[in-house]
């Protein structure tokens, strides 16, 4: 079958062990009722902590901060199994500290990380990332939000959109320029922007797709940041955000492939019990090249995610490359996705229009899927760039 045992030079008895119970979870705890949550347009802040007593939200940080320490693997098995919901708002929203606190584990005072990091981890506070803004997109070097430093505080004045959990996140990482006379990369800094912080608003967004996750407009009206909420040096945050996308986009691809195989598997299901004309749909040739045709285009981005982890983890290639490989990936992966929805509706028929099947869902979901962390376009022009085309 398509979804074969990974093999084991890349997944450990570990990472298998922890997959079971991740998948066991996913299955009890959240599948049953993300029609409910989409259409709500929210889910339980109890997942948090239900998600944290599994070890989920603690992957990949210190034993210090409540976390376990694990590689690249264990967080391929994260985006694997939570796709598997098919619902993107929940596992956007409830991942949504894998992009929030990485800047403050690399580069944060040890005071601000103890403040931070634990309480997220328990599930009892929820993290975001704030970097796009209407003006510039994910364009990091286009930063106009400012912060004017003031005795021990930062005067934050700017907006932000498009920010998964912004609604509800007590803990803001976000992107803002220090040295106002800079231009690009020059002179943005991180600063930690508390939830209750006064002059912080925040409108919710409504969106094609991600129902069940708040995604948020935010303005900061003189917002005043207590400069010991600063991630790293000042005005040297540019390198910071950069890196973090590395790890979100290899995250996304691992996403994609896997909401694409939750199209194909319900594509199937349907094409064999299906019955038109006296056969079942899975007997007609033409369906049965459009499920090729989705397996093949599966497995050839998981197969392509996979060893590009393992190169991750082993630094077995240049940064540059590196770069560029997660970049292909991440486009391979959600072209994977984009068409196996496209063709999981095509079989389904008028049952694929529906709202409650996974591949309605996740058809509705695609282009998030495309344009977040950078899109198509942003990738193939940064990956050539890193291969010096």
């Amino acid at each position: 079958m398509l979804d074969s045992p990974p093999l084991p030079h890349y997944f450990s008895p570990d990472h298998e062990q922890f997959r079971a119970a991740l998948r066991s979870f996913v299955a009890s705890e959240i599948t049953p009722f993300v029609n409910e949550w989409d259409e709500a347009g929210t889910f339980p802040r109890s997942l948090y902590r239900a998600a944290a007593e599994l070890g989920a939200l603690g992957v990949g940080f210190p034993e210090r901060y409540g976390g376990t320490p694990a590689d690249v693997f264990f967080k391929l098995v994260l985006a694997e199994e939570y796709a598997r919901c098919g619902c993107g708002g929940v596992v956007a929203s409830l991942n949504s500290h894998t992009i929030g606190l990485p800047p403050v584990l690399a580069a944060g005072s040890d005071a601000l990380k103890e403040r931070v990091i634990p309480p997220v981890l328990r599930g009892e506070k929820i993290a975001a990332l704030a970097v796009t803004e209407p003006s510039g997109g994910s364009d990091v070097a286009a930063v106009r939000t400012r912060a004017v430093r003031d005795g021990d505080h930062y005067v934050v004045n700017g907006e932000k959109t498009f920010i998964t959990s912004g609604m509800r996140a007590d803990f803001i990482t976000v992107a803002v320029r220090t040295d106002p006379s800079s231009k690009g990369a020059q002179g943005i800094s991180v600063l930690v922007v508390d939830g209750d912080t006064p002059g912080l608003t925040r409108t919710e967004l409504k969106k094609m797709g991600w129902w069940a996750s708040d995604t948020a407009h935010l303005r900061f009206d003189d917002c005043r940041v207590p400069v010991a909420n600063l991630v790293g040096i000042e005005h040297q945050g540019f390198k910071t955000f950069m890196n973090n996308f590395n790890g979100e986009r290899l995250f996304m691809a691992a996403q994609a492939y896997g909401f694409a195989q939750v199209c194909f598997e319900e594509a199937l299901a349907w094409a064999r019990e299906r019955k038109t004309f006296g056969q079942p749909l899975v007997e007609r040739q033409v369906i049965r090249h459009k499920l090729m045709d989705m397996a093949l285009r599966i497995d050839a981005a998981r197969t392509l995610v996979h060893e590009l982890a393992y190169r991750v983890e082993h630094r077995a290639a240049e940064p540059q490359q590196l770069v560029a490989r997660i970049a292909m990936a991440k486009i391979l992966a959600t072209q994977a996705m984009q068409f196996c929805a496209d063709q999981a509706v095509q079989i389904l028929g008028g049952m694929g229009f529906m709202r409650g099947t996974k591949s309605e869902r996740i058809y509705r979901e695609v282009k998030v899927m495309m344009i977040g962390g950078g899109s198509e376009e942003i990738l193939k022009d940064l990956g050539a760039r890193q291969l010096g085309l």
